[in-house]
């Protein structure tokens, strides 16, 4: 049985996932390209390098496989409840620095839940990026229960993110914590 979460305040199309402690959302297995590009995702953070390059590479894989994802990053949490923009790959973004509990990113953060976000141009909260942006994923990546960052995904188009696409990027941040 599925565990019951607490809701953040209601916005239009923002769903937050489960809890990082619920399991149920991880226990569907991987299938297709995702399966693949989980399985090249390893294989890069196996790699001999920083981890900023590992990040960076990983942008780029997920950037050149998923062709709604239009802007792949990562935020390194700072110890003083900020996000810090690390490696993307997309347009240039003037929001380096993110409190947590600010817009997307910032709440996902704050919350330490997976944030959908279908059309931003209906979320209060929102911090633009690029004109072009209509959806985002923000998944948190954990080390020792705590926020150490997250993958923020944008997307061009309205509704992009799909169920499989929050498991496998939930994956792919579940695997990451080890680089962080």
């Amino acid at each position: 049985m599925k565990k019951a979460v607490a809701k953040p305040k209601k916005t239009a199309g923002r769903k937050p996932s489960a809890s990082p402690k619920d399991k149920t959302a991880k226990t569907k297995k991987l299938s297709g390209k995702f399966l693949d590009v989980f399985n090249r995702v390893k294989v890069i953070a196996a790699k001999e390098a920083g981890a900023e390059a590992k990040m960076l590479e990983i942008c780029w894989l997920l950037n050149s496989k998923f062709p709604h994802y239009n802007w792949a990053g990562f935020y390194i949490a700072a110890g003083d409840r900020q996000l810090v923009l690390g490696p993307f790959v997309g347009e240039p973004t003037e929001h380096t620095h993110i409190p947590f509990g600010r817009g997307i990113c910032g709440q996902a953060a704050e919350r330490g839940e997976t944030f959908v976000v279908d059309d931003v141009s209906e979320e209060s909260n929102y911090l633009a990026c690029s004109m072009y942006v209509r959806s985002e994923i923000v998944v948190p990546i954990f080390v020792r229960g705590e926020v150490a960052g997250e993958l923020d995904i944008d997307s061009h188009q309205p509704r992009a993110f799909t169920e499989e696409d929050r498991r496998f990027l939930e994956k792919v941040c579940g695997h990451l914590s080890a680089i962080f």
